[in-house]
């Protein structure tokens, strides 16, 4: 009975947690275990040579994980070494978590994807401004081109507004200032933009951003080790921000410190894990659902992750299969999509070989590496050769 009991609990020690993608060998999913080894290998490589300071790469493919695994340190001192449960400042990662929840509320009926967003935040109602649509926020068209995450100073708090500064107030500004392009001709990627999102999840669900994405994105998928603000994290598992100063690092912020932005975005502050946000990318590869509960329609998936701004480029630009259009949260090249985070992170979704690969690092420079990888990845599927 003892030895039963020993061997339950080894099982559930190594377990995935609940929602995680469960792990397989290489070959069982159609991939060679030697090819991804060689591609994981560039990061370990990377950290050796002080290019990165440490990183965590996964791939799964037809729901399973066939690499996951962890390079480095995520301290200044190298004493505590990076972990595959490690947490990281997901940066523009949050992107498509956001959208999710946009077009979440279009299939509750509480927004429009065509809706003016004037219709519910006043501030837009003028000029420009009250042209930009739901649909223009999220594939970048809107014509906005404010070059920070939010108006500086931000607002202090009032008589007229005690909870300032917030998402809802911050963004409201956005709307003064209005586009600086027609809506709808032109693409800049734009962080005000993607904070106006953020309110209108607020306005729309009566929630704040944190609490809907935590109970209607988290929660179902079983991402239990995601948040969206830092005091909510648990800081003995992140890593700290590296940026390349010389030949060395500088430390952009450390586990403890004061978060960013003093309150939740929607232009990035998740804070996740590899094995997390894996399940996010494998809700979208699946057509919206985890298991028996569906978070999107096939319909929005379909919508989310094929381009939604090939207008405003050129004819030779829209006919070129390399370039790098945006749908709905999503960057799209080709069949695959994907986001990167600034400070680190990237995940692609490939759905012709069933693939989700992540690579997760907070120091910059990761570039040339994350394409090396992708096409190791590719490589390694056994029914493409």
């Amino acid at each position: 009975m003892k030895r039963l009991l020993l061997i339950l609990w080894l099982v559930a020690s190594v377990a995935p947690a609940q929602g995680h993608l469960r792990p397989e060998v290489p070959e069982s999913v159609g991939m060679s275990g030697a090819i991804l080894e060689a591609g994981a290998s560039l990061f370990e490589d990377a950290v050796q040579r002080d290019e990165l300071r440490g990183a965590v790469v996964l791939v799964a493919r037809r729901g399973r994980v066939a690499l996951h695994e962890a390079y480095g340190w995520r301290d200044e001192g190298k004493s505590v070494p990076m972990g595959k449960d490690s947490l990281f400042h997901m940066a523009s990662n949050t992107k498509p978590v956001v959208a999710t929840a946009i077009l979440q509320l279009v299939e509750a009926g509480k927004l429009g994807l065509d809706d003016e967003v004037r219709e519910h935040i006043p501030t837009f109602d003028h000029g420009d401004a009250a042209r930009i649509t739901v649909r223009q926020l999220l594939n970048h068209t809107s014509g906005f081109r404010i070059n920070s995450l939010f108006l500086k100073p931000l607002m202090k708090p009032s008589a007229e507004h005690p909870d300032a500064p917030n998402l809802r107030l911050e963004s409201a500004r956005f709307g003064e200032v209005g586009p600086k392009v027609t809506p709808g001709t032109t693409y800049s990627y734009s962080n005000p933009g993607y904070n106006t999102l953020g309110a209108l999840v607020e306005i729309a669900s009566g929630m704040s951003l944190s609490e809907y994405l935590k109970q209607r994105i988290y929660a179902p998928l079983g991402m239990v080790d995601s948040c969206n603000h830092e005091p909510l994290a648990d800081p003995k598992r992140m890593s700290a921000l590296f940026r390349r100063k010389g030949k060395g690092w500088r430390i952009s912020w450390r586990p403890g410190g004061p978060p960013k932005v003093p309150f939740p975005r929607a232009s990035g502050g998740m804070i996740s894990t590899a094995a997390d946000y894996a399940v996010f990318c494998q809700m979208f590869l699946d057509g919206g659902v985890r298991g028996e509960t569906r978070l999107l329609s096939e319909a929005h998936v379909r919508e989310a992750t094929t381009p939604q701004n090939r207008a405003v480029f050129s004819e030779s630009e829209r006919e070129d299969p390399d370039h790098r259009f945006y749908g709905l949260g999503w960057a799209v090249r080709g069949r695959i999509f994907s986001h990167g985070g600034s400070d680190g992170t990237f995940a692609w979704v490939d759905p012709e070989r069933a693939i989700v690969g992540l690579v997760f690092t907070q120091s910059t420079g990761s570039v040339n590496l994350r394409a090396q990888f992708m096409r190791a990845v590719a490589a390694a599927c056994k029914d493409d050769r």
